[in-house]
């Protein structure tokens, strides 16, 4: 049975449309007029359990108004959501004690007690038991590599430590589904990296269910097999991140090395030339045609080196992205599909 089952989920907002100058707040004051804002349309997706699935789409796409609604937190306007087999905003006890939101941007410590103090009062709010609390505490810290600045005071610590506080805070009560929006947003390498591997291990020790949001790719390709996608509130894509490589990109990069200086003209005999440096040559040639094209390259010149690679795997989202954004879509699948 799947943990989170979302079927034709839609949010439509009401706002209020006010126009400039005093007049226009006279007028916003006696009889105000409404908008339709739908935010969310139509979206269907399920996650198993244990199953680690970004969720992804540009500014205003819909992905927080989503999150909220599989917590409960908002209403949908239509469309149905359940979350191990509970309807989200009956706000019931028992799901209430198995998920759990991260949302990167705010934050539930207590800002002039150390950590540990907001630590014992979730702890308090869960019924965990102080002696059990203080164990789910020290093996957090551990996992996260954090000790002293538990009893620092909040506002003492950096970024990246009221963050690991934060997720501490969050996942005491051991919730089976976790629901996180831009969790590493704003902190260093070394504290992003700390937190992917974190939730990695937290999801292979309690078999939790994460549903992950990031603008970080990083994030994603570290954490996520799949990804659902979601444009102007719309599903565009749900399915294997690989998979959206061999989909949206129909180019591979091709990085040939020669024994002496490359020709521009010469190399244009093969492909698409990205850029020519000394005797270092980058193209792009189509998928179709890679196995022939290398074959030709290595029986028509001297190549020293040779390497093949995909494009990178942000500017494949962000074309998918823009060919949603103009219309274009012809590589995109049906909404709330994977083709085959």
């Amino acid at each position: 049975m799947p943990t989170v089952e979302v079927d034709s989920l839609s949010k439509t907002f009401a706002v209020a449309d006010k126009q400039p100058g005093m007049l226009g707040t006279l007028r916003h004051f006696v009889k105000r007029k409404y908008r339709m804002i739908q935010a969310v349309k139509g979206v269907s997706f399920a996650i198993e359990p244990g199953e680690v699935v970004g969720f992804l789409g540009p500014n205003g796409a819909g992905k927080t108004t989503t999150l909220k609604m599989l917590t409960g937190l908002i209403h949908p306007t239509a469309g149905s959501v359940r979350v191990l087999g509970q309807v989200p905003f009956k706000r019931k006890p028992d799901l209430l004690r198995q998920i759990t939101l991260v949302m990167g941007q705010k934050q539930q410590m207590i800002w002039d007690l150390p950590p540990i103090e907001s630590l014992r009062v979730n702890a308090a709010v869960y019924d965990i038991p102080e002696s059990e609390a203080k164990r789910r505490i020290d093996e957090l810290a551990d996992m996260l590599s954090i000790g002293d600045e538990l009893t620092r005071p909040v506002r003492k610590l950096s970024l990246g430590e009221r963050m690991k506080c934060e997720l501490m805070a969050a996942l005491l009560h051991h919730p089976k589904v976790l629901f996180l929006d831009e969790p590493t947003l704003g902190l260093d390498v070394n504290a992003q990296t700390a937190v992917r591997n974190f939730l990695r291990d937290y999801n292979r020790k309690h078999g939790a269910s994460i549903l992950l949001t990031s603008h970080y790719m990083a994030d994603i390709t570290a954490l996520c097999d799949r990804v659902v996608m979601i444009h102007k509130g719309g599903l565009i894509y749900d399915g294997s991140l690989a998979d959206i490589v061999q989909r949206f990109a129909p180019f591979r990069e091709v990085k040939v090395e020669l024994g002496g200086d490359v020709d521009h003209d010469t190399m244009q005999r093969y492909g698409e030339v990205e850029s020519i440096n000394g005797r270092i040559a980058r193209l792009l040639i189509k998928r179709d045609d890679l196995t022939a094209t290398i074959n030709r390259l290595l029986a028509d010149l001297d190549v020293t080196d040779l390497t093949v690679t995909d494009p990178p795997i942000e500017e494949v989202i962000g074309k998918v992205f823009d060919d949603g954004a103009t219309g274009n879509d012809t590589n995109t699948p049906t909404v709330g599909t994977v083709q085959p």
